[in-house]
């Protein structure tokens, strides 16, 4: 089996070509891509399949082999491995996944995508995807106690929920200690979650640590920082176009006002190209 390790800012997804190839087995099939152990490393597997109501269908697996809804990182990605691997010659694309339909604006170089905006559609607030112990339908800043320390938290979803919870430095922040704990908060928590710690530096600029429930920090994450940023403009803390840092590299974040859909511009690029024997999975 052939596939494309990708990266789009931390966010290292296995990519591969399920248009013109039939896999089965596919949760065991992602807990194998993605063992860190097996020296591929990832965040999951993503699948490109063929769409009935857009150009191609992503389908996302965690690591431990659960299908999960959207990531903004790996949706970029999308776009430039069927760019690049001339799965399509087209800069605008409409791809299927499970948190709706989302919209990619490629940018080309020398033949190939030097960069990507994606439109992840309408951010949700609902306590209905992440129960946070409140009776309100929607809520923003909400505080929570994990160990000594009060955090201030809000839980937003494009099809796949993330939590943000503020701090005043994430340079300072022990992030595993918390994490970790935040981890087995199941009463608070009782989905996978990812949580992104986030500082609020200046209304155009925001840094962010990312904790990845099961698999530790990370080193990005796109709908992690769409969170931040949707958080920080709830609470008139940033504007509507924001830069966010993460230990990846930065990416440029916009709330567009009349459409109420948030873009990210940023690039993702090839780690690598491989084949591995999943024969024993595939049968």
């Amino acid at each position: 089996m052939k596939f494309t390790k990708m990266q789009a800012f931390g966010n290292d997804y296995v990519y591969i070509d399920a248009i013109h190839q039939e896999l089965k087995n596919l949760p065991e099939l992602a807990r194998f891509v993605s063992d860190r152990h097996f020296a591929i490393g990832s965040d999951g597997m993503v699948l490109i399949c063929p769409s009935d109501k857009g150009d191609f269908r992503m389908r996302m697996f965690n690591p431990d082999g659960t299908e999960g809804e959207m990531c903004g990182n790996a949706l970029r990605s999308v776009g430039k491995y069927v760019y690049d691997h001339r799965l399509t010659d087209k800069t605008e694309l409409v791809i299927e996944t499970l948190g709706g339909m989302q919209h990619l604006t490629l940018t080309v170089t020398d033949g190939y995508v030097s960069n990507i905006r994606a439109d992840i559609g309408e951010p949700r607030l609902s306590t209905k995807v992440i129960p946070i112990n409140t009776e309100m339908d929607t809520f923003v800043d909400q505080p929570v106690q994990v160990l000594d320390r009060t955090f201030h938290i809000t839980a937003v979803s494009w099809g796949n929920p993330h939590c943000a919870m503020f701090v005043d430095s994430v340079a300072e922040l022990d992030v595993e200690k918390y994490g970790k704990e935040i981890e087995y908060m199941t009463s608070i928590f009782p989905n996978k979650t990812n949580v992104t710690f986030t500082e609020f530096v200046s209304r155009d600029y925001l840094k962010i640590r990312e904790w990845e429930r099961g698999t530790g920090e990370t080193i990005g994450c796109g709908t992690g920082c769409a969170t931040a940023v949707v958080t920080a403009i709830l609470t008139g803390k940033c504007d509507r176009k924001v830069t966010v840092e993460q230990i990846g590299g930065p990416l440029l974040i916009e709330w567009d006002e009349k459409t109420n859909h948030l873009f990210m511009t940023g690039p993702s690029h090839t780690v690598f190209e491989a084949e591995i024997d999943a024969s024993h999975i595939l049968k």
